[in-house]
């Protein structure tokens, strides 16, 4: 059973010192934030330019008037992506080959095509493509993130697995009262069996899970693009699936 955890007025979960993570509405999408001093890492975007907003207002609401600095995309699926039109100013991460497809034309219109049929209104699907931001910084294999205060982030790009292009964040711990903490995107979910999309690559994603148990450890928090905070066991257990389900080892 999950441990219940505080969650404060505008919906988020307090995972950690410093660490916490938001369900959004209408595609249950999660998006992190790691806070140091003033300053903090959010992770994903939400679904459109106002999703975003609201999700960088309550952010800071949190922060008690400190700003949103830096932004890591864990994949470029619309409820991930779509928001980051809200987020001008600040420096965003995503794994290598992401600016590809937030920065061309086509992958705009990709973006757009998908929100549109699962849901978005077109017009706000139209606005988030229209703002869709690529990254400034890609990650080829693994990034460490200095933070204020002296607080370090590990991005790490895992993939590809659920997509061409997983990028994985893990905020270290220290003992049991700060768990590490590792925010998987769509590598793993809990709120139902994992997704594979036409750009999925089903023959890495069991390799992808072993690299993100390795990176986390026994002891860590996962937390899923959907659902609830999982543990190493569900985690392994997923990966077990995967591997019956494609027929990879």
């Amino acid at each position: 059973m999950e441990r219940e955890r505080a969650v404060t007025d505008g919906g988020w979960e307090r995972l950690a010192p410093g660490v916490a993570r938001l369900r959004l509405p209408a595609w249950d999408c999660t998006v992190g934030l790691v806070t140091a001093g003033g300053t903090a890492l959010l992770v994903d975007a939400g679904a459109s330019v106002r999703e975003g907003g609201a999700v960088r207002a309550g952010a800071q609401s949190l922060l008690g008037g400190g700003r949103v600095t830096h932004l890591a995309l864990t994949h470029p699926h619309f409820d991930h992506v779509l928001g980051a039109g809200a987020f001008a100013g600040v420096t965003t991460y995503g794994a290598v080959g992401v600016e590809g497809l937030l920065g061309s034309p086509q992958g705009r219109a990709a973006l757009y095509a998908d929100a549109v049929r699962h849901g978005l209104d077109e017009d706000e699907a139209a606005q988030a493509a229209d703002l869709a931001r690529a990254p400034e910084h890609t990650v080829s294999g693994e990034f460490t993130l200095g933070l204020d205060g002296g607080r370090r982030v590990l991005l790490a790009n895992v993939g590809p697995a659920h997509t061409g292009h997983d990028l994985v964040v893990v905020v270290p711990g220290a003992g049991p009262a700060a768990p590490t903490v590792v925010f998987c995107g769509d590598l793993v979910e809990e709120s139902g069996p994992p997704q594979a999309g036409p750009d999925a690559v089903p023959a890495r994603w069991p390799d992808a899970l072993d690299r993100l148990l390795d990176l986390g450890g026994e002891d860590a928090l996962y937390v899923p693009g959907h659902g609830a905070v999982v543990d190493a066991a569900f985690v392994r257990a997923q990966r077990a699936e995967l591997d019956a389900a494609h027929g990879v080892s």
